[in-house]
């Protein structure tokens, strides 16, 4: 590598890291209150804690759906910006407001009959109530986050991304003071436990919306795009562009989704150690993967905007630079995950045998970030060319012809067990990874 091409990847680096930073800070953020909301269950009683957990293991799937078709906004955007047509960026923010509202409104029918989803797979009957009780309470907030996440991936497609660490960072204090007086029944309120959850969230998720609405109405780095100059009724044509595009983000986010629940169901057929130091494992191999996740984003806008600009090179190095960044992130991570895992895993607990489990599955996943990073980067590059379908294709095949599969047969059928399991999930990204990169290949030579 020459002294120039290494001066313009540093730059470009730092580009990217200036983007992205309050991207990552955002997604921590949105973990963080998850994280809260099961601290204050726990503390409440085991049947609260369960109701908080199986209602947010049905409200995700709907929440990360609804979000995948709303992520073609930000390649949408991003190349109109880079072209300069700001006035198509107010069009186009206006209509997927609608696709928003239109997307939330089967969610909110699934959500409002959670109870009998749950009772056809089996979840305990005494859990049901407060479950879906949660349920009944987070879908109010359901049209509000929608909306936000409009407004949130278009703001980054403009290169807007610090306000958004201010509303997340708000909201998570926000969700904190909530949950505290909606579930223990503060300054007269009634103690709601598990439910007060859910309207806490509620809460939260409107007040956000609200918050970035003001912001984006009133600054001056958004009157260009005169997204508020008019009112206009729902369009078919500029919302089946972003469905066309957003529907197989949607589907792929689905499935990888999905495997991790499955896999995490595999695990409680195995005995509550094994599932307490699989949540281990799992709950910090999240958190270490909001900050490829976060920069993924940010590559989506860098590419988009630069094939908005007519400049497919800058494009292609803007993708590359990218991908290296967040595997070498992940390789930091892995280490990180290998050299200080007794220090990891006593955050979590002091038992000797979920400790022990924790300790060998932790192996395991540092070689799982890996993957999960290059795959998660690629997808972000595919998104900034508009190239969904393909790896929403690409992602099935990895994910459930080859993930599931093997953590399936080798880790429950042959009875290898849990670390067995967890090799399916990086047959399944590594798959993923290498179908995304050769799909980027074709992509990057045709442009």
């Amino acid at each position: 590598m020459t002294d120039s091409t290494m001066r313009r990847f540093r730059r470009e680096t730092v580009a990217l890291v200036q983007l992205t930073w309050p991207m990552v800070i955002t997604n921590l953020s949105y973990l963080g209150m998850r994280f809260t909301d099961t601290v204050f269950a726990g503390r409440l009683s085991p049947e609260d804690l369960a109701g908080v957990s199986v209602g947010g293991d049905l409200w995700v799937p709907v929440i990360l759906f609804i979000m995948g078709i709303l992520l073609a906004v930000s390649p949408t955007v991003s190349h109109a910006y880079g072209a300069d047509r700001l006035v198509d960026i107010g069009a186009t923010v206006r209509q997927a407001l609608w696709l928003a509202l239109l997307a939330s409104l089967p969610g909110w029918m699934l959500l409002a009959h959670g109870d009998v989803l749950m009772r056809a797979i089996g979840v305990q009957p005494d859990v049901i109530p407060l479950a879906a009780g949660y349920l009944d309470a987070i879908a109010w907030g359901l049209p509000a986050i929608a909306m936000f996440y409009v407004l949130r991936f278009a703001s980054e497609a403009v290169s807007r991304t610090r306000p958004l660490l201010l509303v997340a960072s708000v909201g998570l204090l926000l969700n904190v003071f909530a949950d505290w007086v909606l579930m223990y029944g503060k300054f007269g309120f009634p103690a709601l436990g598990a439910i007060g959850t859910g309207y806490a969230s509620a809460i939260v998720q409107w007040a956000m919306f609200l918050v970035l609405l003001v912001y984006v109405y009133r600054a001056n780095a958004f009157r260009a795009f005169r997204i508020f100059e008019k009112f206009e009724w729902p369009q078919w044509a500029p919302n089946r562009e972003l469905i066309r595009l957003g529907f197989p983000i949607a589907v792929a986010i689905f499935m990888e989704g999905t495997l991790f629940s499955g896999v995490g169901l595999m695990m409680a057929t195995l005995g509550t150690t094994v599932v307490a130091g699989h949540q281990i494992a799992v709950n910090w191999a999240a958190l270490m993967f909001m900050v490829p996740m976060g920069i993924a984003g940010g590559i989506t806008v860098r590419v988009g905007q630069s094939l908005g600009r007519g400049n497919p090179e800058q494009a292609r190095f803007s993708g590359v630079t990218g991908i290296f960044l967040c595997v070498g992130i992940m390789v930091l991570s892995a280490l990180t995950m290998i050299l200080f895992r007794d220090h990891i895993v006593a955050l979590y607990t002091r038992n000797p045998e979920v400790t022990a489990m924790a300790l060998s599955l932790l192996w395991v996943a540092a070689a799982f970030q890996l993957f999960d990073g290059l795959q998660v980067a690629a997808s972000g590059v595919l998104r900034g060319y508009k190239d969904t379908r393909v790896p929403m294709i690409m992602t099935l095949v990895a994910y459930w012809f080859v993930g599931f599969p093997v953590a399936w047969i080798g880790g429950i059928v042959l009875g290898f067990g849990p670390i067995v399991i967890w090799l399916g999930l990086i047959a399944g990204l590594l798959v993923a990874g290498v179908l995304l990169m050769f799909r980027l290949f074709q992509i990057a030579k045709k442009t």
